[in-house]
């Protein structure tokens, strides 16, 4: 009697703690789902990175720069910010809280940005001679800083003008007039690209891109926070519309002179893939037409700015979208690395300027999605791809001669490495589906050498679901790959609500084998409040080829409306789902797919939310909304039958709309001009902004956007 009852209280005490220990886990908040809870986030290495030329790495601990030799098992204090300090002060120049981030120029030598009185310093450390010296600086309220390492002068932005700090001089480059601004990004950053300024490799001459927005039209954005409310005009052009007129200009730093690059008529023309050519005389630009589907890689002097000859081109019926640059071999002024869709995927291909050759390096059904650089000694090139599967992003080493290729990375998941100068190691920072984040060491065989950074499961404590990923089939038999999240108490016995999380669009994939399947919190965070989250990446999505992804061209929206009820169809197979309460939701592209789907298949979907959404491409930009719908001019049809505004009369149900009032990326117009054609068609349907805040809500106000979605679902679905 006594032992039994021992035996029952053990057994009780362990059922209670289990339930203790249940009740103890914790449940995401708003916050956790709207990025402002770091401790939700793996923790990552701060400034794990190779020392200049060295097979050294080091790792910023407890503000100090402590390294290692690959390989070995010691660890050595390179040095603390108490020393880093006493090299400030010798030099006069303010103290630092921390460790700043470093630039290696060599093995002793780094870089780094300060703050100073009323400007921002760009200093350079020397571990050998054991100083710091302040080589120039930048005002405060400049932008786009570009180092040139060469010279350690830093190219700059102030508003609309470029500048060069060089030593305590400062030269500025443009005196521009309204509705010209330089050295900034251009076309609205599509086609690669990402800064508007670039130092010749000697760093003598500075290219920048110069554009021209007079001839577009001003954009109205109302800015609230005045007592009257004022107007912020920006520039947008629209399908169809005028759009602004770029130049590359070269200015050289010697003898102040200035060049434009005489890239020819007309002016309606993209600029893409800036590259100089290492003998810093020549110059290379993708020359893309309006209707993006001719590309002519040019070659110009970088003396005289005339056109040189044309090294190759591309066409394509549907499309050209160039990449980046051309990347040319370490030492070589003859031969270039250049990534193109040619054969239905990204390859890599070698080009010869003189041979006027080209061979195609890669080859296969999958897309490279980065070229990663060259050894030092320009032998072999790194590169990461799709080979394993679309889901994984994998790191290789191909050698130019043989073309031997060797896949340094093993485990299964998303990489980002980095190769250390003689290429015999690697650094490999990876994720996967049940890796939050990780840091492993790899020789040059792919061989594992040593774990360097492992991040614990910064969720192990909450209530979470289950993550399936899965795959259907498309009309066309094409792979189509699915997320479906489980609320963390799942009941297979019950029926549960769905809500279909969706972009759909071009330039994304949603479902990827990293943490939590791609997801984030803020779906996990849906399921935990009681809904099955299902995730379909439909035809159009990216890095799966030319035929997956251009065969939306022309009639965006409706492929991609039928990829997406194949997964519907799939769902009402599921004995857990009630097909009676299924919700979409979608920002952006994924706004103008949840419209889409709500007013097409109102027989499906009970209730959606849609933020930002793209409503009618005839107010969407040139670059983007050319690019997959042709101009209004040219394909009528497209954009009639894509228009969700003329079809609000076949709205039924519950529809949530929300976009930001000082949108410059999807305007506003876009929502506004669909609300009143709603009341025109006698349709409810209801409506939410968010001032002050541009194409998406960000900060702590985004934990009440989060807040107002989860809860219109569990109000109306």
């Amino acid at each position: 009697m006594k032992k039994g009852f021992k035996l029952f209280t053990i057994a009780a005490l362990a059922a209670f703690s289990l339930n203790l220990q249940a009740q103890e886990k914790k449940f995401f908040t708003p916050e956790d789902a709207s990025y402002n809870n770091r401790a939700v986030y793996a923790k990552r290495p701060n400034q794990l990175k190779w020392v200049g030329n060295s097979n050294n790495y080091m790792q910023v601990k407890d503000n100090q720069i402590v390294t290692i030799t690959a390989g070995k098992a010691k660890e050595t204090t390179l040095l603390n910010l108490d020393q880093l300090n006493g090299f400030n002060n010798q030099a006069n120049l303010d103290s630092l809280r921390r460790m700043p981030n470093l630039t290696w120029m060599n093995d002793n030598e780094a870089y780094f940005y300060a703050m100073g009185k009323g400007n921002i310093n760009l200093n350079v450390m020397n571990l050998k001679a054991k100083s710091v010296k302040n080589v120039t600086s930048v005002p405060m309220n400049s932008e786009n800083q570009t180092v040139c390492e060469a010279t350690q002068m830093v190219a700059y932005t102030v508003e609309n003008n470029l500048f060069v700090a060089n030593g305590d001089k400062q030269i500025q480059i443009t005196n521009n007039p309204e509705g010209t601004i330089a050295g900034q990004s251009v076309h609205r950053n599509e086609f690669a690209i990402e800064g508007g300024i670039f130092w010749s490799p000697d760093g003598s001459q500075l290219a920048y891109y110069s554009m021209d927005e007079s001839m577009v039209t001003d954009y109205p954005l109302v800015d609230i926070t005045e007592r009257i409310a004022t107007e912020k005009a920006i520039k947008y052009p629209m399908a169809g519309m005028a759009s602004h007129h770029v130049t590359l200009h070269i200015y050289n730093m010697a003898t102040g002179k200035e060049i434009v690059i005489k890239t020819g008529e007309p002016a309606e023309q993209y600029l893409t893939a800036i590259t100089w050519n290492p003998d810093n005389k020549r110059v290379y630009i993708g020359v893309l037409n309006r209707g993006q589907n001719d590309l002519k890689f040019n070659e110009y002097s970088a003396v005289s700015g005339d056109f040189i000859q044309t090294i190759f081109e591309d066409k394509d019926d549907q499309f050209v979208e160039p990449t980046g640059p051309a990347y040319f071999l370490p030492g070589n002024t003859d031969q270039f690395i250049w990534k193109a869709q040619r054969d239905g995927y990204y390859h890599l291909y070698l080009y010869s300027i003189s041979k006027k050759t080209v061979k195609q390096l890669t080859k296969g059904d999958f897309v490279v999605t980065d070229f990663c650089g060259f050894s030092n000694d320009g032998k072999n090139i790194y590169y990461r791809s799709t080979e394993v599967s679309p889901l994984e992003r994998h790191f290789y080493v191909q050698n130019l001669k043989s073309g031997k290729i060797t896949k340094i990375t093993k485990e299964h998941g998303t990489h980002d490495v980095t190769p250390s100068a003689d290429g015999k190691y690697f650094i490999d920072a990876y994720t996967s589906t049940d890796v939050p984040f990780n840091v492993d060491l790899q020789d040059a065989n792919g061989k594992f050498v040593k774990r360097l950074h492992e991040a614990e499961n910064p969720i192990k404590d909450y209530n979470i679901g289950t993550t399936e990923i899965g795959q259907l089939k498309s009309e066309d038999g094409q792979t189509l790959y699915t997320r479906l999240i489980k609320p963390y108490n799942f009941d297979a016995s019950k029926k549960y609500p769905v809500i279909v999380y969706v972009y759909g669009g071009p330039h994304a994939q949603l479902i990827t084998d990293e943490w939590l399947a791609g997801a984030g919190i803020y779906l996990n965070y849906l399921a935990q409040e009681g809904f099955v989250v299902f995730t379909l990446d439909n035809r159009g999505s990216a890095d799966r080829g030319e035929a997956f992804e251009q065969c939306i061209h022309r009639q965006c929206g409706q492929l991609e409306m039928r990829d997406q009820m194949v997964g519907i169809e799939y769902l009402k197979t599921l004995p857990f789902v009630d097909a009676d309460r299924i919700g979409s939701d979608g920002w952006s592209y994924g706004g103008f797919m949840s419209t889409s789907l709500k007013i097409n298949h109102p027989e499906v979907f009970k209730v959606s939310v849609a933020g930002g959404p793209v409503l009618d491409w005839k107010y969407y930009e040139i670059m983007y909304g050319e690019r997959y719908m042709d101009t209004p001019q040219e394909n009528p049809e497209g954009y009639e039958l894509t228009s969700l505004e003329n079809k609000t009369d076949k709205l039924e149900g519950k529809l949530l709309m929300i976009h930001c009032t000082t949108d410059p990326v999807v305007m506003w117009q876009h929502s506004l001009v669909f609300v009143e054609n709603c009341i025109h068609n006698g349709k409810q349907l209801d409506y939410f902004v968010y001032p002050g805040h541009d194409h998406n809500v960000q900060g702590p106000d985004r934990a009440h956007l989060i807040t107002k979605i989860t809860q219109y679902f569990k109000d109306n679905l």
